[in-house]
């Protein structure tokens, strides 16, 4: 570890957090937006709201302290500054991007990237357990967020976000399409990681028609399914049967860990919950945070 480095890129994260080089472009990105548009114009533009999105999700800010943070810093640099009620509406509907080059095929032969992918709990309240059993308040569920994530450079490349009764391997086509056909672009998926929750005959099929190398444990009671089950799936069982170890070492199946490491980066990063209320809001949390995780990374 180059600590000197290290702690620099540390330096440069609040770079990102409170530099407001978008002030520069502020009438350019307006002009742009309400061309054409039918009703009231936009007053703020979506770069300026991304960036109060990025500071209330890294400082843990609710809308009214992080319309204070604009006040603090901004004033006086920017024509007006949104109230906390236009900062929630408008960081809401935001159309936030959390992939970039990292993940996308640029032209060159044989080149693909290597996957990892799995979910995780959030929880949708942040009160603590001695309210729960003092109170006795009803659980509330909690969210799931499944991501894939570049194994070489541990940036998110694709993100979905659902309740707890979604099993682990639904989402995973979407997750998957996302990466590849990102921004009209077609990125080369080499091989993909996954736990015993992705094991199934579909997962396995659709990864092959896809020509991506499925690196997933099956499950220990797995068998081998001769006339309707996937050649795929029948080679990775008799494979880890044979010797579950020998398999993983030929695959370096260990690289499946970094999509634990992102997740433990995350919750360290924005906590373990989430502040908004709805559902949709919930989500669009979420992908602003993976959004800003990429951004920190690629430091």
């Amino acid at each position: 570890m180059n600590w000197p480095v290290y702690n620099q890129s540390l330096v440069r994260r609040g770079e990102i957090l409170l530099g407001f080089d978008v002030i520069n472009n502020w009438n350019t990105e307006l002009k742009e937006m309400n061309k054409d548009k039918i009703g009231e114009p936009f007053h703020y533009p979506n770069t300026f709201l991304l960036l109060l999105g990025y500071a209330k999700a890294y400082f843990h800010l609710p809308y009214r302290q992080t319309e204070g943070v604009a006040q603090g810093h901004a004033h006086g640099k920017v024509p007006s500054i949104p109230d906390y009620t236009t900062i929630n509406r408008r960081i809401s509907r935001l159309d936030i991007k959390i992939n970039d080059t990292d993940g996308k095929n640029k032209g060159f032969e044989g080149e693909y990237i290597i996957i990892a992918i799995d979910s995780t709990g959030i929880k949708v309240t942040n009160r603590g357990q001695w309210m729960k059993d003092k109170w006795n308040v009803r659980k509330k569920g909690y969210l799931k967020i499944h991501i894939a994530v570049n194994v070489k450079s541990k940036k998110i490349l694709s993100i979905k976000v659902t309740d707890e009764h979604v099993h682990d391997s639904k989402p995973l086509p979407e997750l998957v399409d996302n990466i590849i056909k990102s921004d009209g672009m077609t990125t080369a998926i080499g091989k993909l990681f996954g736990d015993g929750a992705y094991d199934g005959n579909e997962v396995f099929r659709y990864l092959g028609e896809y020509g991506i190398l499925p690196c997933i444990k099956v499950r220990k009671n797995a068998r081998v399914g001769w006339k309707k089950g996937n050649i795929l799936r029948n080679l990775s069982v008799l494979a880890q049967r044979d010797d579950l170890q020998k398999w993983k070492d030929s695959e370096r199946y260990g690289q499946r860990w970094i999509v634990e490491t992102v997740f433990s980066s995350i919750k360290r990063m924005f906590g373990e919950y989430v502040y908004s209320v709805r559902l949709k809001n919930m989500m669009q949390e979420m992908t602003l945070k993976a959004s800003l995780y990429n951004k920190m990374i690629s430091i």
